[in-house]
């Protein structure tokens, strides 16, 4: 017997938080999330997505065991912006058991139709910084900090149950080459002078650079992904949340953020240490003894995730990508890094992708997301 159970008490939020360690005990793939934001996922003091949005998460019980977790978003900006009635299925882990499935993405269908919406996507997060897409391809290869794992029969139950394709990921693994790119090397010292732009995290610490240039950052981040699948401007006091997600791991070495004659943002590029061998041996958290490998990790990182690029759409075309990558890349081979990780890109983002044609690289994973709809029983009258 199946049971679902709404996460409504601080102990059922607690086990929505952990579950996926019990479910990934022994999968070395596996990267947790952290444990706060997991956490915070349903508090509205904390996660400032709920403004925009709302969210409940439920338990499966199987036999009165645990068995899964997932979580409905219906993301009304999203709504607005696509002219849809969408509900988003996130944090979504459970056993390889089709009946369990169906329970719990139809515990989600159910809280849709309690609020008129007509169709049913994910796994997608409340903003595209969040945790988004199924794996699909590369169930060898372990997550990184801003994605999860999946075992290899999710996208296969996600078929049995009817659920269409929707958008598609890439992930690349790049090659660390001997020295810079001499043709990037030229282009980006023409290109600053012509372009009048400078890069001020050579100067700056990631704290002045928030403090000085944070919102100009996040209008070139919404301008530039605002046309992405399923993305959401970030606005108003959700920025606090994507900064505690990137600012506080960030190294000023594998940062750049370029500023125009006017001061302000128009291109940036993020590549972040990994934390993943933190994360998995503290098992999401850190506090207290957690937090001590973070440090080290952020000061001498030997694997590293590319997390964003961005490019004010006035400045595309204009080769200025080339002024971040030899900023990012010197310091990449100086410092002694032994693998750098995309996180996703769309695989209709031609524009990114093209961005790195010029490195040897592979595909390593793929993942994506899907789509139903949602079915609304009409009892005939007698």
């Amino acid at each position: 017997m199946i049971e679902i159970k709404e996460v409504a008490s601080k102990k059922d939020l607690k086990l929505f938080a952990t579950y996926p360690l019990i479910l990934y005990k022994d999968c070395p793939y596996y990267v947790p999330s952290l444990r706060m934001d997991e956490m915070n996922t349903f508090d509205p003091k904390k996660n400032f997505s709920l403004k925009e949005c709302d969210a409940k998460g439920f338990l499966a019980y199987k036999d009165g065991e645990l068995v899964g977790r997932i979580a409905g978003i219906i993301n009304h900006k999203y709504n607005e912006l696509s002219g849809g009635k969408y509900i988003r299925f996130s944090r979504f882990e459970c056993i390889d058991d089709i009946e369990v499935f169906n329970a719990l993405l139809g515990a989600v269908e159910n809280y849709g139709k309690q609020h008129g919406m007509k169709v049913i996507h994910g796994p997608w997060g409340f903003n595209d910084t969040d945790r988004e897409g199924m794996l699909t391809y590369g169930f060898n290869e372990r997550a990184t900090y801003a994605t999860n794992y999946y075992y290899p029969y999710f996208c296969e139950n996600m078929k049995k149950l009817g659920f269409d394709d929707e958008s598609k990921w890439v992930e690349y693994r790049f090659k660390i080459p001997d020295k810079p790119y001499d043709r990037i090397e030229k282009l980006a010292e023409k290109l600053k002078d012509r372009l009048c732009v400078k890069d001020v995290s050579e100067t700056m610490s990631i704290k002045a650079i928030v403090k000085k240039y944070g919102d100009s950052l996040f209008e070139t981040l919404n301008d530039a992904y605002g046309k992405l699948d399923g993305y959401v401007p970030i606005e108003d006091r959700m920025k606090e949340n994507v900064l505690g997600q990137f600012a506080t791991i960030c190294n000023p070495k594998y940062i750049s953020v370029l500023v125009d004659k006017n001061e302000e943002v128009v291109a940036f590029g993020i590549v972040l240490p990994s934390i993943c061998d933190t994360l998995i041996k503290h098992k999401g958290k850190l506090f207290p003894s957690g937090f001590v490998g973070v440090l080290k990790s952020i000061k001498n990182p030997t694997d590293l995730e590319m997390a964003l690029i961005g490019v004010r759409s006035d400045y595309k075309n204009t080769g200025i990508n080339s002024i971040i990558l030899s900023k990012i890349s010197k310091n990449v081979i100086d410092g002694g890094v032994n693998s750098i990780e995309s996180n996703p890109m769309l695989e209709t983002n031609y524009a990114i992708q093209a961005q790195w044609k010029f490195a040897e690289s592979e595909i390593i994973k793929r993942r994506q997301t899907y789509k139903r709809e949602i079915v609304y029983t009409r009892i005939k009258p007698i």
